[in-house]
């Protein structure tokens, strides 16, 4: 069951990222390039690095019980590992040519690396609370 879980879970980073990047190319294409198209390479290249920073996220998934010292230990692991292969990715797809290219894309990717950590965290906080409405209608029903 678990299994089926991690696959659910790297499928939904695979689309948060796949469509983050695609906005934020998007809107910055209108702004500074708004006559370039996207090409199918584009595309491809943009799953290739979307799958790619999804599987790296295993990291972060095993143990499950670990402290929260050690997650945020993890965290960084990721955040630097990801950092790496789409830096080294965009060198053989060609996209880093420069120090200038690796660094603009080194900020892209740490804002979609925000975006994606917020948007996790929300869902986070939302099934805590859940859970401890959970909590507190069993703790009222034992008193009763």
């Amino acid at each position: 069951m678990w299994v089926i879980a991690i696959v659910q879970k790297i499928v939904k980073d695979f689309l948060t990222i796949f469509a983050s990047i695609i906005i934020i190319i998007t809107i910055l294409r209108q702004i500074y390039n708004p006559n370039m198209d996207f090409d199918l390479n584009s595309i491809y290249i943009i799953m290739a690095f979307s799958l790619s920073s999804a599987l790296i996220g295993l990291i972060l998934y095993f143990p499950n019980d670990i402290s929260e010292k050690k997650m945020r230990i993890r965290m960084a692991i990721h955040f630097f590992t990801l950092e790496i292969l789409l830096i080294i990715l965009g060198s053989i797809f060609g996209i880093v040519n420069r120090a200038l290219d690796g660094i603009i894309l080194a900020l892209q990717i740490a804002v979609i690396y925000l975006i994606v950590r917020l948007l996790s965290w929300q869902k986070d906080k939302k099934e805590a609370q859940k859970i401890n409405e959970k909590l507190k209608a069993f703790k009222k029903e034992e008193f009763e």
